[in-house]
């Protein structure tokens, strides 16, 4: 039993090295002093990362990354939980077929989502901004939230609700103060997801940016094109830091799904 549980982990291990390592490449090509990128660097330098903490439109795509992000968590979020509560009110086979509605973006193809995306946001005059983009990568980030919610849903009790509505405490109030505080972890988990699906979206990104609104993996993408300088290694570093805090607070202060007596 020892020897069957130490392989299954000893291969979940490899094939998880296998998939991350060559993402982690870019860690050291980011510190190349060479005008390419080359494995391993011959010198070491922090050159590239001047050049792109100095770079304005670097920093503007950062910056454009970051307020999507935040305005995408915040859609996500309160369209999330107003789903993940109304499901969890549900019953029978119209509860199954809202859930496969709005889990649908984790599996439809994300180049099918964006074009759908495109067409509709662009006759309403938001492909490219701000707030068209965070639109687009919400339609992406609803289901993170619906799950996350859903899982701490799950933890409360009906009972605690049907008191609260016998003591004659108003809907606003009974999830103020019931239903808020018991899905906190999942609504913390399901920010940080969206945080996550948004910083990391290109397809989409594509689809809805313009050059007022551009986001990092964007940017990225158009300096490849042309060149591939360390530079475009030092964003991908920045990027990797970015969804490794932010899946660290996840784990850290996301969901956990706790049994009923």
């Amino acid at each position: 039993m020892i020897v069957t549980r130490s392989l299954i982990h000893g291969l979940a291990s490899a094939v998880l090295a296998f998939l991350v390592l060559p993402i982690l490449a870019v860690l050291p090509a980011s510190f190349n002093r060479a005008s390419f990128i080359r494995l391993p660097p011959t010198e070491y330098s922090l050159r590239w990362y001047e050049r792109f903490f100095q770079d304005r439109e670097w920093l503007t795509s950062l910056a454009t990354s970051t307020k999507v992000a935040l305005l995408t968590a915040l859609i996500a979020l309160a369209l999330g939980t107003a789903a993940a509560i109304g499901l969890e009110r549900l019953r029978g086979r119209l509860r199954g077929v809202l859930t496969g509605l709005f889990l649908a973006p984790m599996i439809v193809p994300v180049v099918v989502t964006a074009v759908a995306l495109y067409y509709v946001i662009r006759p309403m005059g938001l492909s490219g901004t701000v707030l068209g983009l965070a639109l687009g990568h919400a339609v992406l980030a609803l289901p993170f939230v619906i799950i996350n919610v859903g899982v701490s849903l799950r933890t409360l009790d009906p009972a605690l609700l049907r008191a609260a509505d016998g003591l004659g405490a108003s809907p606003a109030r009974v999830f103020l103060t019931i239903t808020l505080p018991i899905i906190l972890p999942g609504l913390i988990g399901g920010a940080v997801f969206a945080l996550i699906t948004s910083f990391d979206e290109l397809v989409v990104a594509i689809f809805l940016s313009g050059i007022q609104a551009k986001t990092l993996p964007v940017k990225i993408w158009e300096v490849i094109r042309l060149e591939f300088t360390p530079v475009v290694a030092v964003a991908s570093t920045v990027l990797i830091a970015i969804t490794v805090a932010l899946f660290g607070a996840a784990r850290t202060l996301g969901p956990r799904e706790r049994s009923r007596p």
